[in-house]
């Protein structure tokens, strides 16, 4: 099953990137822009940002857009070369596996705190967000391609509800960017990974309103994993 978000334009309105604030201004939400096209694939790995050509694509001064990629720049999505300009950071079998090894380390702990200290409102998201992803997943294994960027988008929710009582603004933030950039590699991988994934998600599901903590964490590390086997198997960096 084709994942086909690398090869359209991403509204960050329409992405798992969603986050607009009332009072943003348009090199946030450019920022975001950019930032969607370089997880989706659409802005492909190690290629150049002529900024000229990215200024039209994306109505914005070539000042801001020198702001914005140095802002993703710290996010090691680009790479700043100087006078060279900019280019999107590659792709290689090393940053993934530093990646899924920063995620587990990350999401588990999250999922210890959010455990401990989770309510009926944490309970309530859990279930809200399982709800979506699992529809999204239906839809995908049906062989409905057109949902991969909604799955995209309710999978992120998922994993951040089951985290989001753990009271970290840093360590949600934190999860978030690696997040992000791991599920880059997926989306370069453009294939789902079928039921093996659905069936994760409601294992976890059911774990996390039982507050399991040691089984939810082995769970998630396998999740990860066999993510990473999976972007191996498909991907050539």
């Amino acid at each position: 099953m084709l994942i086909r978000a690398r090869d359209q334009a991403v509204n960050p309105d329409d992405t798992w990137l969603r986050s607009g604030e009332a009072g943003e201004t348009i090199s946030d939400v450019v920022f975001r822009q950019v930032r969607a096209d370089i997880i989706a694939g659409v802005l492909a790995p190690g290629s150049k940002i002529k900024l000229e050509q990215a200024k039209e694509r994306y109505s914005i001064s070539v000042s801001s857009l020198r702001e914005i990629l140095s802002r993703l720049a710290a996010e090691n999505l680009v790479k700043a070369e100087g006078q060279k300009g900019f280019e999107v950071s590659p792709a290689s079998e090393q940053e993934l596996l530093e990646l899924a090894d920063l995620r587990i380390l990350l999401e588990t702990h999250a999922m210890e705190l959010s455990f401990a200290t989770g309510d009926l409102e944490w309970e309530g998201r859990i279930v809200a967000a399982r709800h979506k992803l699992e529809a999204a997943e239906r839809a995908l294994l049906s062989g409905d391609a057109s949902r991969t960027i909604d799955w995209v988008h309710y999978d992120w929710q998922f994993h951040r509800s089951i985290v989001s009582a753990c009271n970290s603004t840093t360590l949600m933030s934190n999860l978030s960017s690696v997040f992000d950039r791991f599920l880059r590699y997926h989306l370069l991988a453009k294939s789902f990974r079928g039921t093996a994934v659905a069936d994760d998600h409601k294992l976890l599901f059911e774990l996390a309103l039982a507050r399991d903590v040691q089984q939810t964490q082995r769970v998630i590390r396998q999740h990860v994993m066999s993510g990473v086997e999976h972007v191996l198997k498909e991907t050539c960096f």
